[in-house]
């Protein structure tokens, strides 16, 4: 019996505690010692050499395959080298079990360390733990199982405020020893390593997998460089301030953190998530979010103490790890006062347990990877292998009936039929499909770090989009103001709206000034320029004309996530008063007077896809400065007056509705998901077809009791019910916003309503990752396209993750990157990676765009004055791609920087559009038809390779040295030419088969394979009547006669048929006729096939040892090969027609499937 935990955690699902046995016992060296001894004691002495080498050839394949099954196989790696224990205490592994779409199971070493036990019980304790992907997990003896190394991350703002550090070196020791250091250690595996990973998929693709050990072995090390900085920090520690390295770093330190830049200039980052204790930071956290947005963080001073830390809610007060300080400012009025003027943090989390190192854990270990063993190449060629032993059989038995015929030669025959009817080329053939297709999509700008997705991206059937940045473009459009009159009308001449309003827009905001350029939101910067208002370093707003007066902030109330509003305390000339901005219906709780048309106004616009934000203020009773900024925030978001509506638009990118739309009409479902509200997401999926049926939003219902289904006008109201959610999708589009996500959660209602969605609005990342995870769950191949770090979950966890790195517009189809339009550099600084304002903030990236455009222009200015226009944009584009290729050769696979969602993504474009997801799906299609055709081929070859080795050989049938070449020399050419077969322009209706495994394939093979044999058959029957009567032996030599000559003839018309009748064109690939090479090919096939069967040039077949036929059996041929043809080719379309490619039908059985897990749980 063996002692299992279920831990059911994110990470890990199940453990089992096992021992390592040792060697001598184990299961893949006792036996084979014991065998290998009877082989020498018994065998070797009574039987011939030979045979006992053969026998000795057979044990040592059996032994090498059981060592290759435990590289393969965690489970059967247990069986062989582990023993299972019923004891924690007898254990020194474990077998842990991830959870679902998390990866595959691993084997690690269970550690036992001394615990300094509390003062209430003497001695030291056992702690039992393992470290599995980078997280350690602790055995709970309260709990019976392990759990997730717990850190601070829970107390009271109390507690944290109490905070002094670790008081003794005694205390250090025991922190160290139970959290480690603050350090990414990730180790680098060698290019062997990988290779070996690589090569241990089920076949040898040496060159290929060499080359994609490279690579990956290159995003390893660009992996690496994501460390923590070796700064020094100043921290409190035994009563003193000390400076430490921030590799020292441990939970529950206090320490003094500001902006600190390194020796070349750089700014440094947070070496470790910390909570804020006294002072305030801006912070860019585009290594996280993927957004260029700083964000301002403040001390947790004003808070309650008995309130507890929550990492979500509380993400205003929390410094995470990797992110950079652009400024800070600290507060001296705080009981610890740090020496180096920084502001005070406590320590919460370190090492892979950051937010950073989170993300870094989520790209290195989160999915499988995908290698060419799929489980149906494995079964295919098992299918064909029961094929091979049965003709291996037949020769072995008839072989053996006689006793003259040499054992050695019939061992080598049978060995040879095995060899030949598993087809050795399969694997490269498949890799020449993938790679063709890499290479088409590389010259259009896409690259892809996981060549075997690429068939994936054939069976895709649902498509998942983010919306801003993905869809829509980043920048935002101040278009006026609504609401402070009775009209409903926008108002977009801002001298005709109040002072007040205009106010609010200048002040209320967390707009900074960091190396004198102004940061922030882009909304706010487009309201500050669309209100013509400027603002200062001193935090005042003047307006540009006119004699307005000036707006001094007082104090800010930051935006925060679970508020949906932000506040300032302005001081307008001797007078305070209070702004606030936020969400509509936050603010509608809170004003004094509700205007008659509130809701229906604001809704207007939502509806259209506006962003729309509701301004309010209030004025204070004259108070001192100190007063104004000690005062309640609660207190001051309370009793305020109604100023307006500020209306902004998000324009949706020019080919988002067309590429939609394309995906629509090829059988694709359409998502989005996004962190924008349900209204204007409902609005811009109407746009780009994504919603066509009338929509269904869910809300909390306005009673308090249940969930409602809403039209976006509220004209139709349904109540909720899980059970509903298919009936209703089949009348309208859903769409459910993140904060119905939990209620879906505690319900166990996430299989059935969410793979019925069309639209998720305000959802969180890891809600993102759930998405996609129960669109897997029930059976869908999933698309998901998006541009930040917080897609990154998503896009890791879809079959095909597409990320948009905004850099380059894509090339209309057909160019290459040296014809791309005269524009293209140009639209390129107006890339988001080039936005003035984002140069501080995007780091790395932005200062490389400033070199590149400081070189251009000094090198145009100096040498290149000569040059014309055309030939200075060249070069200029030229020196543009190379800055983003490593190599420059527009195929190597752009450097990728964190903050990019391509840290993670199987798939990087580098196109400002959502373009590339048609591209990576056609190219999908076709290599996806061309693996089937592929498999179809092989298929028909080896099994009529089957029967000639068997059947045949023993009737005397052989074919020459320079038959057979010739005969390998045209199928590998056809294979090469098939290959290249490139993909229709536009994406058709019809979809592929997604299965080796389906009624198609089975019944095109056996009914071809039947014509084939009965063609074959009938062939040398006819030639044997013409041939004398005598006995060929089946192990002498090759010498020309009728029937070798005829089964040669026809196992080359059928090789023709074979390639001509399976080749799969349109609607996916070009037809035979539009691709030129294959189409050469098989007419010269033909005509060569056409040459030797009319003997028109003696002297070749002499050649090819081919003897002249009767003109009668000739013609019988020729005839019998058209029919043989032509029956081929109608059993195959009469196929096509009756089992066409289509959306698996998902729904009912994965449905069922889903309920019974769900059920299981629940019992559980």
């Amino acid at each position: 019996m063996v002692l299992r935990f279920n831990v059911g955690g994110k990470v890990v699902d199940r453990v089992d505690l096992i021992r390592k046995k040792k060697w001598p016992w184990r299961l893949d060296v006792l036996p084979f010692a014991v065998l290998y001894a009877i082989w020498m004691v018994t065998i070797v002495p009574s039987i011939d050499i030979v045979d006992a080498l053969i026998v000795l050839g057979g044990l040592v394949s059996i032994h090498v395959l059981t060592l290759l099954f435990t590289a393969w196989s965690i489970d059967f790696k247990c069986f062989v080298q582990y023993s299972k224990v019923n004891d924690i205490y007898a254990a020194d592994s474990c077998k842990v079990t991830p959870a679902k779409f998390s990866g595959s199971k691993e084997v690690v070493p269970l550690h036992i360390r001394q615990q300094v036990a509390a003062s209430s019980t003497p001695g030291d304790v056992e702690e039992y733990y393992f470290d599995f992907r980078k997280q350690c997990f602790i055995y709970s003896k309260e709990n019976g199982t392990f759990r997730k190394l717990p850190y601070p991350t829970k107390e009271t703002f109390g507690y944290y405020l109490k905070s002094t550090g670790h008081g003794s070196e005694a205390k250090v020791a025991a922190a160290v020893e139970k959290w480690g250091r603050n350090v990414f250690e990730y180790p680098q595996p060698t290019f062997q390593k990988l290779l070996k990973e690589h090569l241990f998929t089920l076949f040898m693709l040496f060159m290929f997998e060499s080359t994609m050990a490279k690579s990956r072995l290159k995003t390893l090390s660009e992996l690496r460089r994501v460390r923590v900085d070796t700064q020094i920090v100043t921290v409190h520690r035994c009563g003193k301030w000390v400076k430490l390295s921030g590799t020292d770093l441990l939970p529950g330190d206090v320490v003094s953190i500001g902006r600190s830049s390194g020796q070349n200039g750089e700014d440094k980052s947070v070496p470790a998530d910390m909570l804020l204790l006294a002072g305030s930071a801006i912070v860019n956290e585009a290594i996280l979010t993927g957004e260029s947005t700083p964000q301002w963080k403040v001390s947790i001073m004003g808070r309650g103490t008995e309130e507890k830390l929550s990492a979500k809610r509380d993400k205003n007060h929390v410094l995470f790890g990797g992110t950079k300080i652009l400024q800070h400012t600290p507060d001296k009025t705080f009981h610890l006062r740090a020496p180096d003027g920084g502001c005070l943090a406590v320590v919460l989390r370190t090492g892979f347990e950051t937010s950073q190192g989170k993300l870094m854990r989520t790209i290195l270990f989160s999915t499988e990877r995908v290698t060419a063993n799929s489980w149906e190449s494995g079964l295919f060629i098992l299918f064909l292998l029961v094929f091979a032993i049965i003709a291996a059989g037949y020769v072995l038995r008839k072989g053996l009936e006689d006793p003259t015929r040499s054992k050695y030669k019939l061992f080598l025959s049978c060995s040879l039929i095995i060899t030949s009817v598993i087809p050795p080329e399969l694997p490269m053939e498949l890799s020449i499909a993938v790679n063709t297709s890499l290479i088409a999509l590389a010259r259009r700008g896409i690259f892809c770090t996981e060549p075997f997705r690429i068939p994936f991206a054939g069976k895709v059937d649902i498509c998942c989009f983010d919306k801003t940045g993905t869809l829509t473009s980043d920048d935002m459009e101040f278009c006026g103001v609504v609401g402070h009159t009775e009209s409903t009308d926008l108002e977009t001449d801002m001298t005709k709206v109040p002072v007040c309003t205009a106010e609010i827009l200048a002040s209320c905001h967390a707009l900074v000034f960091v190396d004198n350029k102004l940061v922030g939101d882009p909304l706010e910067k487009a309201a500050l320029k669309g209100i013509d208002w400027s603002y200062k370093s001193d935090e005042k707003a003047m307006p540009k004309k006119g004699g307005g007066n000036a707006v001094q902030i007082v104090q800010r109330y930051h935006f925060a996530s679970h508020l949906k509003r932000m506040a300032v305390i302005v001081r307008i000339q001797e007078e305070f008063l209070v702004f606030v901005k936020g969400a509509p219906e936050t603010i509608q709780d809170r004003l004094l007077a509700l205007p008659p048309s509130y809701v229906d106004t604001y809704k207007k616009y939502t509806r259209q896809g506006s962003r729309v934000l509701a301004l309010a203020f209030k004025n204070l009773p004259d108070m001192t400065v100190s007063e104004a900024r000690s005062l309640d925030r609660d207190v001051v978001e309370t009793g305020l007056t109604f100023a307006g509506f500020a209306v902004f638009n998000c324009p949706i990118r020019a080919d988002s509705a067309a590429v939609l739309s394309e995906l629509k009409n090829s059988s694709h479902d359409l998502v989005m998901i996004t962190g924008d509200q349900a209204l204007t997401a409902c609005h811009v999926a109407s746009q780009v077809h994504i919603i066509t049926k009338p929509a269904l939003i869910l809300y909390p219902s306005r009673s308090g009791q249940g969930y409602e289904w809403i039209s976006p006008d509220e004209v139709e109201k349904i109540s909720y019910g899980d059970k509903e959610a298919e009936e209703l999708s089949e009348t309208h589009d859903l769409c459910v916003g993140g904060d119905c996500f939990e209620m879906l959660q505690q319900s166990s209602a996430v299989v059935g309503v969410i793979p019925y969605v069309k639209v998720f609005a305000r959802v969180a990342p890891e809600q993102k990752e759930l998405i996609l995870t129960t669109f897997k769950t029930v059976g869908r191949i999933t698309l998901m396209c998006g541009d930040g770090t917080n897609d990154v979950g998503a896009l890791k966890q879809a079959h095909v993750g597409v990320a948009l790195l905004n850099a380059v517009p894509p090339t209309q189809s057909g160019n290459t990157s040296s014809e791309t339009p005269k524009d293209g550099a140009l639209k390129l600084s107006k890339s988001k990676k080039a936005k003035p304002e984002a140069s501080n903030v995007n780091g790395e990236s932005s200062s490389r765009g400033k070199a590149v455009s400081r070189s251009d222009s000094a090198s145009q200015s100096a040498g290149n004055r000569h040059q014309t226009a055309a030939e200075m944009q060249r070069q200029r584009l030229k020196k543009l791609m190379e800055e983003m290729n490593e190599e420059g050769d527009g195929r190597s696979a752009p450097i990728v920087k964190l903050g990019d969602a391509s840290m993670a993504s199987p798939f990087t474009a580098k196109h400002a559009s959502v373009a590339p997801t048609t591209d990576i799906i056609r190219q999908g299609r076709s290599t996806l038809v061309t693996t089937l055709q592929m498999f179809k081929i092989l298929g028909l070859n080896c099994l009529a390779t089957a029967y000639v080795l068997s059947v045949m050989y023993l009737d005397g049938v052989k074919l020459g040295d320079v038959q057979a070449t010739i005969s390998g020399v045209f199928t590998a050419a056809f294979f090469l030419f098939i290959s290249q077969a490139r993909p229709l322009p536009t994406l058709s209706a019809e979809r592929p088969h997604p299965n080796i495994f389906c009624f198609y394939v089975f019944l095109s093979l056996m009914g071809q394979f039947a014509i084939h044999l009965l063609f074959l058959m009938s062939s040398v029957k006819s030639a044997e009547k013409y041939m004398p009567d005598e006995c060929i032996e089946p192990d002498s030599e090759f010498h020309p006669n009728l029937v070798n000559t005829v089964s040669y003839m026809v196992s080359m018309m059928l090789q023709l048929a074979t390639f001509a009748v399976n080749y799969i064109g349109h609607p996916f690939n070009q037809s035979i006729t539009e691709s030129k090479p294959f189409l050469y090919a098989l007419l010269a096939a033909s005509g060569f096939f056409t040459v030797i069967t009319s003997d028109l040039f003696r002297g070749l077949n002499d050649w090819l040892k081919l003897v002249p036929l009767p003109p009668e059996l000739r013609n019988k041929l020729l005839i019998w090969a058209v029919l043989m043809f032509v029956s081929c080719y109608t059993w195959e379309r009469l196929l096509k027609w009756a089992f066409p490619g289509k959306i698996p039908a998902w729904k009912k059985h994965h449905q069922r499937l889903a309920a019974a897990n769900v059920e299981k749980k629940k019992n559980v």
